[in-house]
């Protein structure tokens, strides 16, 4: 064997445990039960250990110093360089701090979910200042003298800084703002749904659309959790979705959200499956995946028409009169506290919240204790009116729980990515719609997966997207786009 032969071999061995600990993840979201929680940060802790160990094995640097780069592939030469990046973010991060990570996020989980359902804000914040306290020491490991929270991000996206995010966030939040005034101020408003939806019928509804969006049932399941997401790669990925009796949008556009992120995982090329390559490349370029099928396609006027057939076919009556009159339900913008349950104009006002808090907790500009005054006191100022219960406030994601600081702006980044991806798709499928108002999707789910999807990790996130569009990437189209839909639906 060759040294770059040995090293994907080391690798992919790595990368199967890695997709081990994910399904004890996925495991602990659906079916684990409550009293496993402590056993389980143990089995996360030790797993976690055996990865770190792996991941810094000096024989990776061996490897990678005896490979002649230059004379390989486009594909041997992407696996390099992005096992070179996480062996050199590796090494620096000492083993004892990454199992203490792991066995304190995993029992945290369990910790915020009580606190949450408790309304109680006081007994997360010791938790939370551990998990803290452990993110902040890895990233100054990272770091050396660079920024703490910079060298979070880079680890969910590469090449992202904190404050190249926040121009970006500066363009977008008054543009959003002053959309969303327009809009919810306007004369005209769209209704809402009413009645209650039987929830094995939107089950049903749910797994007939996750398949129309391209979703392999032979390589994956739909399971119900309280927060959906996606788990797994290449031949085993799985998703979650939850029902709610008067809101089939939760779990419709759900399993339309994690079917993207899903569809990307399953669509890489298989010759890549256990390497570097062979997965998504960042999580913003996953969520504009996810986005651009909920929102662009999925929340389009020609797709809304066949939903609505759809779900008066299965429902009945269900509170809105036609087609036209769905599409504008859909798309209604609404005051709320919740992220996930956020319209596409609001939806990024709730992020970029998060984006300024979570960048001063990691900074020590915010301490923990004055985390729910903060938060309270932003969102009044961002949404004009005041949060009413921690658990639509402070204690709504479970992300900073998990010690996930520096994810929140991939979600926004997401969205800005799917804009571009929607104006490349348009152009490049002038009779879109046609096939949409069908419930055909492939031409979209055709279009992302040659050019984006089964590249997996070839290339840098941003050059992902260049590639795919054929421009660089911009808040512009996203914001266009934005301001033309929402212009006509509420009639401004």
């Amino acid at each position: 064997m060759t040294a770059y032969d040995e090293l994907m071999a080391f690798q992919r061995e790595t990368r199967a445990l890695a997709l081990i600990a994910g399904r004890l993840g996925w495991d602990q979201e659906t079916v684990m039960p409550r009293g496993a929680a402590r056993q389980r940060g143990e089995e996360m802790a030790a797993i976690e250990s055996v990865l770190h160990a792996r991941r810094i094995d000096p024989r990776l640097g061996d490897w990678l110093e005896k490979i002649d780069g230059p004379a390989l592939d486009d594909t041997a030469r992407a696996n390099l360089r992005l096992i070179r990046r996480d062996y050199d973010r590796a090494r620096k991060v000492p083993a004892r701090l990454v199992t203490e990570i792991a066995r304190t996020v995993s029992v945290a989980q369990g910790i915020w979910a009580q606190a949450r359902a408790a309304e109680d804000v006081a007994s997360f914040l010791p938790t939370l200042t551990r998990v803290l306290a452990l993110k902040r020491e890895k990233a100054a490991a990272l770091a050396g003298d660079g920024d703490l929270y910079d060298a979070l991000l880079d680890g969910y996206e590469p090449g992202a800084t904190g404050a190249g995010l926040a121009g970006m966030f500066g363009r977008l939040r008054p543009r959003l703002a002053a959309l969303r005034d327009r809009a919810m101020g306007a004369d005209h408003q769209p209704g809402g749904l009413s009645g209650r939806f039987d929830e094995a019928t939107q089950l049903e509804l749910s797994r007939e659309l996750a398949g129309a969006f391209g979703y392999d049932f032979e390589r994956g399941r739909i399971d119900k959790a309280v927060h959906p997401f996606s788990s797994g790669s290449a031949d085993d990925v799985r998703i979650t979705t939850r029902t709610v009796p008067h809101d089939p949008f939760n779990c419709l556009y759900s399993t339309i959200h994690e079917v993207g992120h899903a569809t990307y995982e399953q669509n890489i090329d298989a010759t890549h499956a256990l390497t570097p390559v062979g997965q998504g490349v960042s999580m913003g370029v996953h969520e504009s995946q996810s986005r651009i099928f909920e929102n662009q396609i999925g929340r389009s006027r020609a797709f809304a028409g066949h939903l609505f057939r759809r779900m008066t076919a299965l429902f009945g009556e269900i509170g809105v009169a036609d087609a036209e009159a769905f599409y504008g339900t859909v798309n209604r913008l609404a005051k709320g506290y919740i992220r996930t349950e956020a319209d596409e104009v609001q939806y990024n006002l709730h992020v970029l919240l998060r984006f300024d808090l979570e960048r001063d907790l990691v900074s020590g500009k915010l301490e923990v204790a004055d985390l729910e005054e903060g938060w309270n006191t932003r969102f009044a100022a961002d949404f004009g009116y005041a949060v009413d219960k921690p658990s639509n406030g402070v204690l709504q994601d479970v992300h900073w729980a998990v010690g996930l600081f520096g994810y929140f702006p991939t979600y926004t980044l997401g969205n800005v990515y799917a804009g571009c991806l929607h104006h490349a798709l348009r152009r490049a499928e002038p009779d879109l719609d046609t096939q949409l108002d069908r419930g055909d999707i492939s031409a979209a789910t055709g279009w992302l997966r040659d050019n984006l999807q089964r590249h997996g990790g070839l290339r840098e996130p941003r050059e992902t997207i260049r590639h795919a569009c054929g421009f660089a990437v911009s808040e512009a189209p996203l914001l266009d786009y934005l301001e033309a839909k929402f212009t006509e639906i509420y009639r401004l």
